[in-house]
């Protein structure tokens, strides 16, 4: 039993990458018996050793598949089989998988669900790291919870786990699933392991969520874009959203909200280099962590396009963009940002989501509200730039619109939030990687 409630406790998540193999498991085990706060750890499945290795998960996956079709599914369920087997005679620890691997072979004969399949890479994982640490085990099945529309059930869930936890002084929950409404097992999507890192913060009350990778944290820009490009020491929540939305992947962005909604904040570290302070992500950086770029950080996406509809005295016709939009939402579009002006409305939308509907789009929408036209241009990449000071400092917005026009890039949309913490700006797709170059440097070379 828990008995000293006021002492740190931290919850940390490990990556795939963090668990690939046995050298990979000493660098997690000496990462937590480093700290007594370090109580409660949720494993993904291990990940790839090297350039053009598999996932676990992705040889469960294609287990899964072929068991469906009738076909042998036997070489790659002897790779699993082998990469766990590996794990453990390296680690000389006392644990056999034996009966845990027929049951999961029965299974897919049996017609095992997708779900299921994806999910045991996390589940034989996790009670591997359990025994090599000396951990409890605590199946995620019995602590995780989903609704009947497939969503997190989160008063369950917490409730469950918080009991739980409470008879566990150190323990291992595994990530990536839960249990459906019929019992049967039930996974996040790809990346759900930060979920239950977060769900797990959130239940024990945690005073931080650590969440390794092969990362030092945030970044300021894509690596692959921009070279060198510097680390974030602190983050809100707020910018997370913003950036991890627009292409920052570095955590899933659904696992913000468990821990949001108390305050935990999250830190964002690389097993690879422990000593790295990594990310803090807080609800509210304090003055001395306001930095010194004027900028938090910069992201984007290619793949959008934009539904110009144009009528003249729009703006006196009540009702015309909810008509617009009501289109969309017939054919199940949603929409990223609405740039307007008086006699025109622009939709940005994922390209993806009209590419089987495009005419018919723009025969309702003609119908619903009689434009004098109505176009679809595609090629369209959205760049966010973000910073919690950006509303208190005068000229960032220039020098961002400067740095692309000094590069001889139009700028095709330009979107602010009222909040002033992001602007959004649209450049065609083959613009992209130069312009988030020129706003880098512009916020950070001297």
């Amino acid at each position: 039993m828990i008995t000293e409630q006021n002492r740190p406790l931290k919850v940390v998540k490990f990556g795939g990458s963090s668990l690939a193999d046995a050298a990979q498991f000493r660098k997690v085990a000496a990462i937590v018996r480093e700290e007594e706060s370090r109580r409660y750890v949720v494993p993904s499945a291990p990940g790839k050793r090297f350039s053009g290795d598999t996932k676990v998960t992705d040889l469960l996956y294609a287990c899964h598949a072929k068991a469906a079709k009738g076909e042998d599914f036997e070489a790659q369920f002897t790779e699993i089989r082998s990469r766990y087997d590996a794990i453990i005679n390296e680690l000389s620890i006392d644990i056999s998988l034996d009966a845990d691997f027929e049951r999961i072979h029965r299974a897919f004969l049996n017609g095992a669900g997708s779900d299921y399949a994806a999910s045991r890479g996390e589940y034989l994982c996790g009670k591997v790291l359990s025994v090599y640490l000396g951990y409890d085990f605590i199946d995620a099945e019995d602590v995780i919870f989903f609704t009947e529309n497939g969503q997190l059930d989160n008063e369950k869930t917490n409730r469950v786990l918080s009991e739980t936890l409470t008879r566990h002084e150190r323990a291992v929950i595994p990530g990536f699933y839960g249990a459906a409404v019929n019992g049967k097992v039930k996974t996040f999507s790809r990346g759900g392991s930060d979920i239950t890192g977060s769900v797990v913060a959130r239940a024990a009350e945690a005073d931080i969520y650590e969440n390794w990778t092969d990362v030092s944290g945030f970044l300021m820009a894509d690596p692959r874009i921009v070279e060198g490009a510097r680390s974030i020491d602190f983050i809100t929540y707020t910018e997370l959203r913003e950036l991890s939305y627009m292409g920052a992947t570095v955590l899933h962005e659904d696992a913000i909200f468990p821990v949001r909604e108390v305050g935990i904040p999250i830190n964002i570290r690389n097993t690879n280099r422990p000593a790295d302070r990594g990310t803090m992500i807080v609800l509210e950086a304090a003055e001395q962590h306001n930095g010194e770029h004027g900028i938090t950080g910069i992201a984007g996406k290619k793949g959008f396009s934009v539904i110009d509809v144009h009528k003249d005295m729009m703006n006196a016709e009540v009702g015309f963009g909810r008509r617009v939009l009501g289109v969309l939402e017939r054919f199940g579009v949603p929409f990223e940002h609405l740039p307007s002006g008086i006699d025109s409305m622009g939709v940005v939308v994922h390209t993806a989501y009209i590419a089987n509907c495009r005419e018919e789009l723009k025969r309702e929408i003609c119908k619903e509200v009689d434009p004098d036209s109505v176009s679809i241009t595609d090629g369209l990449a959205l760049i966010a730039v973000v910073g919690r000071q950006m509303i208190n400092n005068v000229g960032t917005a220039a020098r961002v619109f400067l740095s692309i026009a000094n590069a001889k890039i139009n700028i095709r949309l330009i979107d602010q939030g009222l909040s002033e913490n992001n602007i959004i700006l649209g450049v065609a797709e083959e613009d992209f990687e130069v312009s988030i170059r020129r706003i880098y440097n512009e916020f950070t070379v001297r």
